[in-house]
């Protein structure tokens, strides 16, 4: 099994978070001008605190249970499905190489990945896979992105999934699944619009660079809204429990969300100082000179203040993005629970739209 597929086959999408599972079925028909995409079963479960630590699984018994929990609520009967990996141990970086055979390209990317891996690690620790992202002739070269993980990360993930009686058919990483939804749900672009999505978990944020439909430029950002629990926590002495009901907007151990807004908001100004470095660094690797818009998924998307945060920050618009919206949605599907998952859905969404074979 590589990181990118097999042979065509619809799937369910199983996003292992550090804070939930997230699972989504989509059902996809018709052809070009006439496919659609419904929605038809999504749902999440929780994962008890540490059972996942910086993307690295822990409590293999705990997250499996999570996840059959999740399959079993929403009655799901495949059990063919699709994860993604994310964090410090998967590298995704963008090469170009002349033209070139398949078979040439195969042994240039293993010379290319062994200044990929950090110093002391070789391409025993790790499984890689590529693609071709674009052939162009006028000028003789190719792009070609490149996605190394540790093999023990990969493992890990794939027995847990095991160890809850469903079998994984596709690796994908987040960022990855995040452009696949954003495909499908977003309007037209300009060729030449310049915008970040943004995928903001509970350990990890994963960005993608994109200008106008074409990604460019993928990184993985160390921050979490465990940053904005444990400025809860440190501010106003109020239990893990307590801080995520007010970042949940809710009241809790005798503090309001209004009281508690100063917090979340120095936090988001962190976040949007990290932000910014970051495309600062794309901007200038690219020769990029602008920055359109931002779309911001993931949990911490509904961080309150944050779209505010990053939007004065960065001077771009910066809205949330919503998974579903170029989607028909089952009418047995709870509107309650698109409205409570909202973008914390959208690598799950992006990876139930995969189908064994994708590329």
């Amino acid at each position: 099994m590589g990181l990118f597929g097999g042979k065509n086959k619809s799937l369910v999408g199983l996003d292992i978070g550090s804070s939930s599972v997230k699972v989504c079925e989509v059902q996809t028909t018709g052809k070009g001008a006439t496919l659609r995409h419904k929605v038809v079963k999504i749902g999440a479960a929780p994962i008890p605190a540490d059972a996942i630590v910086d993307g690295d699984i822990m409590d293999s018994s705990a997250v499996a249970q999570a996840i059959r929990q999740a399959m079993g609520q929403l009655r799901i009967k495949n059990k063919d499905v699709a994860i993604s990996l994310s964090g410090q141990q998967v590298m995704v970086k963008k090469v170009t190489f002349p033209l070139m055979s398949p078979a040439e390209l195969s042994e240039s990317v293993r010379w290319e990945a062994e200044s990929f891996f950090p110093a002391g690690q070789g391409m025993d620790a790790y499984a890689l896979d590529f693609d071709v992202i674009e052939e162009r002739p006028q000028d003789g070269n190719m792009d070609v992105v490149l996605v190394a993980c540790r093999k023990d990360k990969l493992e890990s993930y794939v027995s847990c999934v095991a160890q809850a009686g469903c079998v994984t058919r596709v690796v994908d990483v987040d960022v990855f699944a995040l452009q696949n939804a954003h495909e499908v749900n977003s309007g037209p672009s300009g060729p030449d619009e310049v915008s970040a999505l943004v995928n903001l978990g509970s350990t990890f944020a994963n960005l993608a660079m994109m200008v106008g439909r074409r990604a460019m430029f993928w990184r993985d950002i160390t921050w979490g809204t465990t940053r904005y629990l444990d400025k809860l926590q440190e501010d106003w002495g109020v239990s893990r429990e307590g801080a995520q009901s007010l970042l949940a907007g809710q009241p809790a151990e005798g503090h309001t969300p209004d009281e508690v807004q100063g917090s979340l908001n120095a936090v988001s100004e962190a976040f949007g100082d990290e932000l910014a470095r970051t495309i600062d660094f794309f901007r200038s690797s690219f020769k990029v000179d602008r920055l359109d818009r931002i779309q911001l998924a993931g949990g911490g998307s509904l961080v309150n203040g944050l779209p505010e945060a990053l939007k004065d920050r960065l001077r771009v618009p910066v809205e949330r993005f919503n998974p579903f919206q170029g989607m028909d949605v089952d009418a047995t599907v709870d509107p309650g629970a698109l409205r409570q998952m909202g973008g914390g859905a959208a690598v799950a969404v992006g990876l139930a739209l995969r189908q064994m074979g994708d590329r």
